[in-house]
């Protein structure tokens, strides 16, 4: 069939976001708990990643202080990846490996959120903004994929670790958007009220 490699990959998306909904739907219910809790005590959220994964990051913020499904006030959430002097400056003064890091230390504060992206859960990036989180007494929500990698060894108990379980870039990223939306949902019925099971 001339379209059998397209519906392939929506087969493959299919299947793996009703397997993946077994394995996350407890780590992202706590999750938005976790998110709400910080949020009602005045806190906010930082998000980071790389590439595709920095695109989710913007995504998220942009729900958050836009709005999701239903009208409210803007919550505080800041995507780390979208200022590039900063970025830039980081980079070429101490490497990429501290262009979030940095961030997370002029930002952060205890109580704060930092949503960590990164399908290999291996992005240096990624694994020094964690660190950086975590000595500020701040949570850390990470999405990976591939088992988790680094970032699945470096979160605490009090962490969140949303492991997507498939080896495919692609499929990760898929369910990553497919979480960061009910994230979003969580939060607002959470925050807002509303019928849980709608």
């Amino acid at each position: 069939m001339k379209n059998s490699r397209i519906y392939s990959h929506f087969q493959e998306s299919a299947d793996l976001k009703m397997q993946a909904a077994e394995v996350l739907a407890e780590p992202i219910e706590q999750a938005i708990e976790l998110m709400f809790h910080a949020l009602s005590n005045g806190n906010k959220i930082l998000a980071c990643g790389n590439g595709g994964s920095a695109a989710d990051c913007q995504h998220f913020a942009a729900e958050l202080i836009g709005r999701f499904e239903r009208e409210r006030l803007p919550l505080p959430a800041l995507a780390l990846t979208t200022d590039t002097s900063i970025m830039s400056a980081v980079a070429n003064d101490y490497g990429f490996n501290e262009v979030y890091a940095k961030q997370v230390q002029a930002f952060g504060q205890s109580g704060d959120i930092l949503l960590a992206i990164s399908t290999s859960g291996n992005s240096k990036s990624i694994l020094a903004a964690v660190e950086a989180a975590l000595e500020r007494d701040m949570r850390v929500v990470a999405l990976t994929g591939k088992g988790g990698g680094e970032v699945g060894k470096l979160l605490t108990e009090l962490d969140i670790h949303i492991c997507v379980p498939h080896d495919r870039t692609a499929r990760i990223q898929e369910v990553h958007l497919l979480t960061i939306h009910c994230l979003c949902d969580g939060i607002d019925t959470a925050l807002f009220g509303g019928d849980e099971d709608e």
